[in-house]
């Protein structure tokens, strides 16, 4: 389900007609979280821990209301839920993408995502199958601690969607952290927002 966004009643409303209109609207950010806490767990229950924190990375942005906006001709569409199309890693070293539709209950997404990761891994290309907007891009580069990440991008294409990018962990004073990289189109999203899903991203890694 999506809404349109009254646009005119925004309070960000200059701000999205004077970034829409840039050739690269896009900003980004590098910020580490601490995965300590959700590491242990993930191995404990023996959950992927790669999923599990796809899935709290899912959660968070679902909770972020300018996460969910899309923009569609000229206007602002707010969906009920995002979705993710994380890249899958195979053997060969190529990569496809896939989809893996958010459900609340993690067991029941593990279930789904890990079926469409053997899909992914057993196919070849890229596996263009997330056509539609309500998703999040997300990769996955667990070889490397990068502090500062760029995408590429075909300026033709009026893509708005945001690309959410983990690094390695590293370990340092017994603590595990995590570099996360967040892209977000500026004319529907600012650093405050940025902020938000940082903050809600790291409290749920820290839950019990």
């Amino acid at each position: 389900m999506k809404q349109v966004l009254a646009i005119g009643e925004w309070s960000r409303k200059d701000h999205f007609h004077f970034f829409k209109s840039f050739e690269e609207p896009f900003f980004g950010i590098v910020a580490e979280v601490d995965v300590t806490h959700a590491y242990q767990l993930a191995k404990k229950e023996g959950f992927s821990f790669f999923l599990w924190y796809l899935h709290v990375s899912l959660k968070a942005a679902n909770l972020i209301e300018s996460f969910r906006y899309r923009i569609e001709d000229e206007s602002v569409i707010v969906y009920d839920k995002i979705n993710a199309s994380p890249t899958i890693n195979r053997p060969d070293g190529t990569f496809g993408f896939s989809y893996m539709e958010y459900l609340d209950d993690f067991k029941t997404f593990q279930q789904h995502a890990k079926q469409e990761i053997e899909r992914v891994q057993k196919g070849s290309g890229l596996e263009l199958t997330a056509s539609n907007a309500n998703i999040i891009h997300y990769s996955s580069l667990p070889w490397i601690r990068f502090t500062s990440i760029s995408h590429a991008r075909s300026f033709a294409f009026k893509d708005c969607i945001p690309k959410i990018s983990f690094g390695k962990i590293v370990e340092e004073q017994h603590k595990k952290k995590m570099p996360v990289s967040i892209h977000l189109h500026h004319a529907l999203a600012d650093g405050y927002h940025a902020g938000q899903f940082l903050n809600q991203f790291q409290n749920l890694l820290n839950e019990k």
